[in-house]
């Protein structure tokens, strides 16, 4: 009887598929081995036996090209991934939802224990002169200036001292620059404003928090008289708000009051007090041009009882003499802290909702300061208290995060942001003077390092620029549905002129594979002329981490006197062009 022919296994659609996408590894016919343990299946080996596993020297192929294949899908979903655009619609003509955005929106406050260092005593600091300039070249007005801060509270006068003596506590590693101590100042000290830009306007503070109302009257009294002198009116420089106290919500906590359990009546009281005495040598009235700044905090509670704006109007603070002459809160606000020596990662401050719920937390006392007919401020704010941290506060992300920051704040209704600078800060957008220590860690350097911009500042140039220099612009954010991309559209008149765009994903230099990336598909909404080209302006960035080598349309800011250096470099599109935004990048739309 003839031997039966062998019977033949049909291949299943996997292995179908395998022999279709690696035909080198599969034979066109099936055999039979009698004297071998294992049966070779069109150019699979099986066990006799075991249907369901594979063995030794079988299991080799199958794991190697589940590999291949895991690879090939990895690359195709990662290409389409980066494929997919991201929609951004815009506005025509301005919506009702824009707000008016005012020109000094970002403004510089300074530690005062060396604002001589900052404005040049002998010879003027034309270094940090520029820095301004450069901000007020783009919406026509500078910024204001805020002078306290923790030093406010640790100032006297004294009529023999010229311009100022500080008296330093040493340096440490997380504190490399600290604040004076003691400071005692003159009248030429306040003299120095006059040489800020023409349009300037000024905030300085005052002693609160050594309990002393000589001191804060001899204080009020030198700055009138600086600020009612020939020089200064010359010089276009004037004196807004007059600040009595800084961050007293902190003084029961450290020891300037005798209880820690420091109350928000005592405070009304003490201010009250305090103010009352600034007003009559200031000539703070209703008929002048200086107010009082109100608040000051560091902290809020949003609800009456305690420091906060609701607080504040709870305890009558209004209803007093001075506090009539209260015209806007002021509140101070950091993204995290560096106090206690910790920092959190660089992509928790640059991500899009951290930068809004940080805001929006101060929405029930911005509404409460409305409802009482007043204007607020961001009177001191930064990415980390205590001086910034490093690797994170010195770096291009932050510039991103700092942007996004400046940004949203006035669709909640913020009306200008003070970005708190010391000498030597890790979180300054101006460095004013020659460092010889590290910011970083406090130890000394090699080489003295010259005055310089850090990646901060580009924010401040990008976000002047798109204010412009009309006076009358109102912007709205783009909603936009992605994670890392956000973008703002500025209008004037009732015409879209620009728009900024943001991709806060922290590029580092540790992160491996191409670079990610947006395609930006535009596209318009509403009434309006359709604009037909954009220029494109690019913020490019090597790093998220990066503290240097930061250039904005090609040029670059890092320069040893703050002018812009390098050729302008713009792209010009249509609107039926999309636009690449990479990670850690910024760009400027301008329509027409």
């Amino acid at each position: 009887m003839p031997s039966p022919e062998p019977e033949v296994e049909k291949p299943s659609p996997i292995r179908k598929c395998f022999r279709i996408l690696f035909p080198f590894l599969s034979t066109s016919s099936t055999t039979s081995r009698s004297n071998s343990n294992h049966t070779r299946r069109g150019g699979w080996f099986f066990s006799k036996g075991s249907s369901s596993r594979f063995s030794g020297q079988s299991l080799v192929l199958p794991v190697l090209l589940a590999v291949v294949i895991a690879v090939v899908l990895a690359v195709v979903l990662l290409h389409f991934k980066k494929a997919v655009p991201v929609s951004v619609l815009i506005a025509l003509s301005t919506p009702s939802t824009a707000v008016s955005i005012d020109p000094t929106l970002l403004c510089i406050s300074i530690e005062q224990d060396r604002w001589t260092e900052w404005i040049g005593t002998n010879t003027t600091n034309t270094f940090f002169l520029n820095t301004l300039d450069n901000l007020k070249q783009r919406t026509g007005q500078p910024p204001w200036v805020r002078i306290g801060a923790d030093s406010e509270d640790r100032t006297n006068f004294n009529p023999n001292v010229t311009y100022a003596q500080a008296v330093f506590p040493a340096s440490t590693k997380t504190t490399p620059y600290p604040e004076a101590n003691n400071l005692t100042v003159g009248d030429k000290y306040y003299q120095l404003a006059s040489q800020l830009p023409q349009g300037t306007h000024v905030i300085w503070g005052v002693n609160l928090g050594q309990n002393n109302v000589t001191a804060a009257v001899l204080e009020a009294q030198s700055i009138t008289k600086a600020f009612q002198n020939a020089t200064m009116v010359n010089a276009g420089v004037s004196l807004a708000f007059i600040e009595v106290g800084n961050e007293a919500d902190l003084y029961g906590r450290h020891g300037l009051r005798s209880s820690i359990n420091w109350t928000i009546a005592e405070y009304t009281a003490e201010w009250t007090k305090f103010a009352n005495n600034v007003s009559q040598v200031a000539g703070v009235s209703t008929s002048s041009s200086v107010k009082f700044l109100g608040g000051s905090f560091a902290e809020s509670s949003h609800k009456t009882g305690s420091f906060s704006p609701q607080g504040l109007f709870d305890s009558g603070i209004l209803n007093s003499d001075p506090g009539k002459l209260i015209t806007t809160i002021s509140q101070h606000h950091y993204s995290g802290s560096f106090c206690s020596g910790k920092k959190g990662l660089l992509q928790g401050l640059m991500t899009k909702s951290t930068i809004r719920s940080n805001l929006t937390q101060f929405s029930p006392d911005i509404a409460a300061a409305r409802a009482q007919g007043l204007d607020y401020f961001l009177g001191e704010t930064n990415s980390y208290a205590c001086h910034g941290a490093p690797g994170v506060s010195n770096t291009a992300g932050a510039a991103l995060w700092m942007l996004d920051y400046l940004l949203f704040a006035p669709q909640i209704g913020i009306t200008r942001l003070f970005f708190h600078h010391g000498v030597g800060y890790k979180y300054n957008l101006i460095q004013p003077v020659t460092l010889t220590k590290s910011t970083l860690d406090g130890s000394n350097l090699t080489q003295p390092l010259g005055p310089h911009v850090q990646p901060q500042y580009y924010a401040g140039i990008i976000a002047t620029e798109a204010i412009g220099t009309s006076g009358s612009v109102k912007a709205v954010e783009i909603i936009i549905k992605d994670n890392f991309v956000s973008g703002y559209a500025f209008f004037e008149g009732n015409d879209l002129k620009r728009a900024v765009l943001i991709n806060s994903q922290a590029y580092l230099n540790t992160t491996k594979g191409k670079r990610p990336s947006k395609t930006i598909s535009l596209k318009f909404s509403g009434s309006g002329t359709k604009p037909t080209t954009a220029s494109v302006k690019r913020l490019t960035i090597g790093h998220a981490n990066d503290g240097h080598g930061l250039t904005w349309g090609g040029q670059s800011f890092e320069t040893s006197d703050a002018r812009p250096n390098g050729t302008l470099s713009v792209e010009d599109i249509g609107m039926a062009d999309s636009v690449t935004l990479s990670a850690t990048e910024a760009i400027l739309l301008t329509f027409s």
